[in-house]
C-alpha cells in the first residue's frame, strides 16, 4: 500500500515538474515575440483575474517618439455641385421624355455659364416604379402603381469659384420644378504646395517637441529612424466663413489643409 501511495506521488510530481517546464518554454517564446507573459499567477484580488508582466522588446518600441501637426489656410477656387433634374409621370417613355428635355435645359445653362465639357459628369440616372399603397375592401394592404420616375444627376466643377451662386441659378431656371441640387464642397486645384508647406512645418513641430522632451529628461537624441505621415482636410468652422457670393447665399469659407507626422529618434 505504501508503495503505491509512493508511485502515485512520484506522478503527480512528474506531471507538475513538466507543466512548469511547458509553461517556461512558452514564456520564453513569449517573450522573443515582444508579447504580454504571464508571471507568476497572483490573483488580484476581488478581480478574479491574474497580473501579467509585458515584455517589450523589437526595434518599434526603442527610442523618443514625438508627433507634430502642420497646417496651412487657403481660399478655395473651385466648387463642385451636385444637380439634376427629377420627373414623375405615369408612364416611363413620358416620364424619360421630360426629363431629357429638362436635362437638355439645364446642360445648355452650363455652357452658357462657361462650364467645360469636361467639367460635368454624369454621377446617377434611374428609372424607377412609384408605388402606393392603400387598404383593400378586406382590409388586405395593396400596392398601386402611380407611375414612373426618372432620375439624373451630374456633378459640375465651376473653376471660377465666385460664380458658384450664378451657375446655380441658372441651373434652377433652366430646369424650372425638376430641378434639384444635392450637395456643394469647395476645394482647391493645385494642393500639392499647401501639402509641402504643412509638412514643413509638421516635421519642425515634432523635432522641436524631440528637442525639448530630450533636453529636460538629459538625453542626446540620435537620427530619426522612423517616420510616419497623416493628412487630409479639415472641415471649415462656421467662424470663418466668408461672405455669400452672387443672388444664391454660397459661402465659400477658407479650406484648413493638415499634415501629421510620427517621428521616433534613436536616443544615444
Amino acid at each position: 500500500m505504501n508503495k503505491n501511495k509512493l508511485l502515485v506521488v512520484g506522478l503527480a510530481v512528474a506531471i507538475a515538474l513538466s507543466l512548469a517546464l511547458s509553461g517556461l518554454a512558452l514564456a520564453r517564446s513569449s517573450n522573443d515575440e515582444g508579447v504580454g507573459v504571464m508571471v507568476g499567477g497572483i490573483d488580484v484580488p476581488g478581480s478574479g483575474k491574474y497580473t501579467t508582466l509585458q515584455v517589450l522588446s523589437g526595434q518599434q518600441q526603442v527610442g523618443l517618439w514625438v508627433n507634430g501637426t502642420g497646417e496651412v489656410t487657403a481660399k478655395p477656387d473651385i466648387a463642385v455641385v451636385t444637380l439634376g433634374v427629377q420627373i414623375e409621370a405615369k408612364t416611363v417613355a413620358a416620364a424619360q421624355q421630360q426629363a431629357s428635355q429638362a436635362m437638355s435645359a439645364v446642360m445648355v445653362a452650363l455652357t452658357t455659364m462657361g462650364i467645360a465639357d469636361k467639367d460635368v459628369k454624369t454621377t446617377s440616372f434611374s428609372i424607377q416604379p412609384v408605388w402606393n399603397y392603400d387598404v383593400g375592401i378586406y382590409g388586405d394592404q395593396q400596392r398601386i402603381l402611380e407611375g414612373y420616375q426618372v432620375y439624373n444627376m451630374v456633378s459640375v466643377t465651376i473653376r471660377d469659384v465666385a460664380k458658384a451662386g450664378a451657375v446655380i441659378d441658372a441651373v434652377a431656371e433652366a430646369g424650372g420644378d425638376l430641378t434639384r441640387v444635392e450637395n456643394i464642397y469647395f476645394t482647391v486645384d493645385k494642393p500639392e504646395m499647401l501639402y509641402d508647406q504643412a509638412r514643413v512645418l509638421a516635421v519642425k513641430d515634432a523635432m522641436d517637441k524631440a528637442q525639448q522632451i530630450a533636453s529636460l529628461a538629459g538625453l542626446s537624441l540620435g537620427k530619426p529612424i522612423y517616420i510616419s505621415e497623416s493628412g487630409g482636410y479639415i472641415p471649415t468652422p462656421m467662424d470663418k466663413m466668408a461672405e455669400a457670393v452672387s443672388s444664391t447665399p454660397i459661402s465659400v469659407g477658407e479650406l484648413d489643409i493638415s499634415v501629421s507626422v510620427q517621428i521616433v529618434y534613436a536616443i544615444e
